[in-house]
């Protein structure tokens, strides 16, 4: 989007005092701006439809409709659209079950609520640039927890793995297993570019919208499983120097 354009954001929080919160931290950018607020799931979807924001930030537990099944009905009916409506979620817990039915219902990536201020607005720059705000190594840890516990969503069939190539492949099961680009350029000896390129071919061939989306995919069909170990003798969350890097891209 153009830089003068602020980015709008739809606020989800069944507590008042929370969404103000939120609010008075996101307004204080000046490219960022407040559409919209809702209390519930249901009234989310609703808003999100109507005022068609940017982002959404989304508090995961809600009475009624809950946060993930918000997520996963705003992002169903945006995406065929053309209209990129990116959802943060948020918890209170960084090993929270709800964390990962977000990523899998849709979710760009999350945050904790007691997130500085300075990381909140930064990662909705991120989120609606279309990058996610999840490193590699913390969703590699909620996946090894949560995986195997959590039901599969009610999903179509996934795309053939055939149709990416044994190197995209070899990318895609670094990308899960929590490495950054720059350390699986130096893994496999290539450019920093040309692994970027690779990432965007595998987002591409498998319809997916996102890294993190690419990681829970990579889980899901058994590319990668938790506690698997690669060759170089590390289990799947053994990079975790990588989380200092910040917001995956």
């Amino acid at each position: 989007m153009p830089a003068s354009t602020p980015v709008s954001v739809l606020l989800v929080d069944d507590q008042p005092l929370v969404r103000a919160g939120f609010r008075m931290i996101l307004e204080s950018a000046p490219d960022v701006s407040v559409v919209g607020e809702a209390s519930e799931g249901r009234e989310a979807v609703r808003a999100a439809r109507s005022l068609l924001p940017d982002v959404v930030l989304m508090d995961l537990r809600m009475a009624g409709m809950d946060g993930i099944e918000a997520t996963r009905e705003i992002v169903g009916w945006a995406r065929p659209l053309g209209h990129r409506v990116r959802v943060l979620a948020l918890t209170t817990f960084d090993l929270d079950e709800y964390v990962v039915g977000a990523l899998r219902a849709g979710a760009s990536g999350f945050l904790l609520k007691d997130t500085p201020p300075a990381e909140l607005l930064s990662a909705v720059q991120v989120i609606a640039e279309g990058s996610s705000v999840v490193s590699p190594a913390v969703l590699n840890r909620l996946l090894n927890r949560f995986a195997t516990l959590l039901p599969l969503p009610d999903a179509g069939p996934e795309p053939p793995e055939d149709t990416l190539t044994p190197r995209e492949r070899e990318v895609l099961r670094l990308v899960a297993r929590g490495w950054s680009n720059g350390e699986i350029a130096a893994h496999l000896v290539l450019g920093e570019t040309t692994v970027k390129s690779h990432v965007g071919s595998i987002l591409t061939k498998l319809d997916l919208r996102d890294r993190v989306q690419a990681v829970v995919h990579a889980y899901e069909t058994g590319l990668v499983r938790p506690g698997q170990t690669d060759e170089t003798g590390e289990g799947t969350g053994g990079k975790q120097h990588g989380e200092a890097s910040g917001p995956s891209v």
